[in-house]
Order: structure tokens, then C-alpha cells, then sequence
């Protein structure tokens, strides 16, 4: 019997993925459940496991290929039958009721979404607009779309069931006369061509890093960047940690590191400056009532930033067992988009790789980013006499169109006054 593989949609506005590497070859024999391969989206990156037992017979999708959802992308002969059966018919070929959508009205012509206005007076009845399309997009396009003004009913959308992708959007982009546009992602990012004598090595950028690359040239494309920079002596936080270190792994089987005390610090910060937790719509600030913490978590083949949900509402103890989970599952490739999804505010630790501080740029569609430099001792006068400290940088980026440089200072000054004053039990 032949069983066809898919690729799965991760998350409901997620429309396409990359297989970024194979982990069997055709003629190899597959367990069911046992990884078969590895894919790449806008949200994450995963293994998915093989739906059935058997041989792989065909494989349709090359590694940095992408495709559409519900595509097919490899085949898998399973045991009990001599006969191959023929398997389903791709999901791909039928759009989901759910997201159905009216055949588009001459998608090259944008008049025809505008009523027609009559020739000369008398005026009669104006012509009704046709009945406008409805359109299935993800809310990166949507938000690229209001960004340049673009009603995405004038877009013709390439992809499953009609569906408009940020290509689609582009490439509208791209040839609308009149209509200002940041040029395809890829384009910013070639160099100059300059003649070079010596030898070279040319290495296609792997999926994440495209998706990095596009999410980091449009987040400075969008928020107007600003930095400031705090020093912090840490020797409350290091004294606590020394004595019950020892003691938090016996109970919790769980080390206790710094992170769990930065995330503590920003969320009481939140608390007191929340607009600091907001994102811009418009002319419009959105406040989010619920503080979420994206923790930047370096992988080989990237960064990713998984997100500890209501933050606001977990103790010590509970903010710790978060980072742990989460920062297992993305270096095990085991995320899910929903761990991905919804961050109000991000950390970011430069400092384990030794940098004493960085200007980090901001998560759209938040508006703050704090990044942790190195905790080093250092000399530093206290009563006016030479003392030796754990100190560290804290830097903040934030957004100056909703965050003026007076609140965010308040707000590391905030952050500072919790981690230099610790008192929360954290056993």
C-alpha cells in the first residue's frame, strides 16, 4: 500500500515550509513515528516523523526546496500489500471550506475593485462595485500590506486556494506605478559587485537565515531604533544564587542560572511601564494585557525566540521551569508555533558568549528588546573607596515612535533597582 507524505501546516497562518534536510534516502527502511525529515517556516523549525511503516520509494521535495502546505513530498510503500494502492489525492488540490474563496475579478486590472463613475450628468445610479474576494493571507502580509497601503483584494494571490504570500505582495509591489516599496528581500541584501582576485566560497543561505535576514531588514525598516545602556551590580542576585544553587537542583532537578532572575526583573518593569508591552497599529498603541517573554535561544543554524506565556502570573519557580522546557525543545527541534507565537517583550544574552553589551534589534511587531551582557567583577567605587563587584550591561532598544528615551531609562532603572534589591524566595 503506498502512503503519501505531506507537508504539515505548523500553525494555522503558516501557508508554506522548506525541507531543509532528509534524514532517509529512497530504498531506506522507516519506522513509523521515526524522524523522516526536517523542515523550516516563518515560525519554526521541526522533525516531522514518518506516518507509517515501510520503504521510502519516492522522494518529491529536494532539501532547501520550498512548497506549499499539504503538498506531497515523498512516498512510503508500507507492508501487507504487494500492490501499490493508489494513495490519497494531495490535500493541496482542494482549498479548506473554512478558507474557500470566489474566483478573483480580472486580478491584472485594479478598477476593477472601484465603482464606476459615470460619463456626464445626468448621473445615473452608479454601477456597484463587484462583490470583493475574500482573502487568505498570513499576518506578516497583512501587516506588510498596511504598511504600503495595499488592499490585498488587488493582489493576485499565488498560492494554495488563492492564497496571497509576502512574494505575492511583493511582486505587486514591484510593478505598481506609483507605489513606494522596499525592493524584494533578497535585493538589500547583495553587496556591491565588487571584483575580487582571490579565492572564494559561495554558500546559499539556509532557510532561518533568509527568514532572519527578511525579519530583521523590515523590523529596521519599521521601528525607529534607539538604544540605552545600564550598569548593574549583581552581587544580591550572585549571593542568593551561591547559597541555594545547590539546593534548587535537589528539589527541582533544575540549575539555577541568571536568566530566570532578568525575566523576574523586566516582568515587575512591565508592570510599572507597560507601554513598554505594547506593539503600534497605525495611528493606534495596542497594550497587551499579558506580559509574554520571548527568550532568544542561539541554535546552529540560527536564533530563535521562544516565548514563556503569561509571565506576569508564574513565580520564580514556574519563570525557570519555562526557560528550561523551552530552551530544551528549541535546540531539540521538538518547538511547536504556538511556542513561538504572541511574545510582548524580548530578552536577549549576548553575554554568555562573552560580549559585555549590544544594541539588539527590536521583535516586530514589539517595541522593546532587552539584551543581558556579560556579568563580570569589576572595580568600582562604593563609599568612596575602591570595590570590587559583579557588574553587568544592560542594554534596552526601543521604538522612540510610543517610548521616549525618559521611560525607557525609567524602565531599566526599575529593572536595575529589582536585581540590585533582590528579595523573592526562589526555592
Amino acid at each position: 500500500m503506498l502512503t503519501q507524505v505531506v507537508m504539515p501546516q505548523m500553525g494555522e497562518s503558516v501557508a508554506e515550509g522548506t525541507v531543509t534536510k532528509w534524514y532517509k534516502r529512497v530504498g531506506d527502511r522507516v519506522e513509523r513515528d521515526e524522524p523522516l525529515f526536517e523542515i523550516s517556516t516563518d515560525k519554526v523549525d521541526a522533525e516531522i516523523p514518518s506516518p507509517a511503516a515501510g520503504v521510502l520509494t519516492k522522494i518529491l521535495v529536494g532539501e532547501n526546496q520550498t512548497v506549499e502546505v499539504n503538498t506531497v513530498v515523498a512516498e512510503i510503500e508500507t507492508e501487507g500489500s504487494g500492490a501499490a494502492a493508489p494513495g490519497p489525492e494531495p490535500a493541496a488540490a482542494v482549498a479548506p471550506a473554512a478558507d474557500t474563496v470566489s474566483p478573483p475579478e480580472s486580478p491584472g486590472s485594479p478598477a476593477a475593485a472601484r465603482a464606476t463613475e459615470p460619463a456626464s450628468p445626468p448621473a445615473p445610479p452608479p454601477t456597484p462595485a463587484p462583490s470583493r474576494r475574500e482573502v487568505r493571507s498570513s499576518p506578516l502580509v497583512r501587516r506588510l500590506a498596511k504598511e504600503h497601503n495595499i488592499d490585498l483584494a488587488l493582489v493576485p494571490g499565488t498560492g494554495l486556494g488563492g492564497r496571497v504570500s509576502k512574494k505575492d505582495v511583493l511582486a505587486y509591489l514591484a510593478h505598481s506605478p506609483g507605489t513606494s516599496a522596499p525592493p524584494p528581500a533578497s535585493a538589500p541584501l547583495a553587496a556591491p559587485s565588487i571584483p575580487f582576485s582571490g579565492p572564494t566560497q559561495v554558500v546559499p543561505m539556509t532557510p532561518m537565515r533568509r527568514q532572519i535576514a527578511e525579519r530583521m531588514l523590515l523590523s529596521r525598516r519599521t521601528s525607529a531604533h534607539v538604544s540605552t545602556v545600564f550598569e548593574v551590580e549583581m552581587t544580591r542576585v550572585s549571593e542568593v544564587r551561591a547559597q541555594q544553587a545547590a539546593e534548587f537542583e535537589r528539589r527541582h532537578a533544575l540549575k539555577l542560572t541568571y536568566t530566570p532572575f532578568f525575566v523576574r526583573a523586566a516582568v515587575e518593569a512591565l508592570k510599572q511601564f507597560p507601554i513598554l508591552n505594547s506593539s503600534v497599529d497605525g495611528t493606534n498603541i495596542v497594550y497587551k494585557r499579558a506580559i509574554h517573554i520571548g527568550i532568544a535561544v542561539a541554535l546552529e543554524s540560527g536564533l530563535i525566540v521562544p516565548v514563556i506565556k503569561g509571565a506576569d502570573e508564574k513565580n520564580f519557580l514556574g519563570i525557570a521551569r519555562a526557560i528550561h522546557d523551552l530552551a530544551e525543545r528549541a535546540r531539540t527541534k521538538r518547538l511547536g508555533v504556538e511556542d513561538v507565537q504572541d511574545g510582548t517583550f524580548t530578552i536577549t544574552n549576548p553575554g554568555i558568549f562573552g560580549s559585555l553589551f549590544g544594541t539588539p534589534i527590536i521583535n516586530q511587531p514589539q517595541v522593546a528588546i532587552m539584551g543581558v551582557g556579560a556579568i563580570e567583577k569589576r572595580a568600582v567605587v562604593r563609599h568612596d573607596a575602591i570595590a570590587i563587584r559583579p557588574m553587568v550591561y544592560l542594554s534596552l532598544s526601543f521604538d522612540h515612535r510610543v517610548i521616549d528615551g525618559a521611560v525607557a531609562d525609567q524602565f531599566l532603572a526599575r529593572v536595575k533597582s529589582v536585581l540590585e534589591n533582590w528579595e523573592e524566595a526562589v526555592l
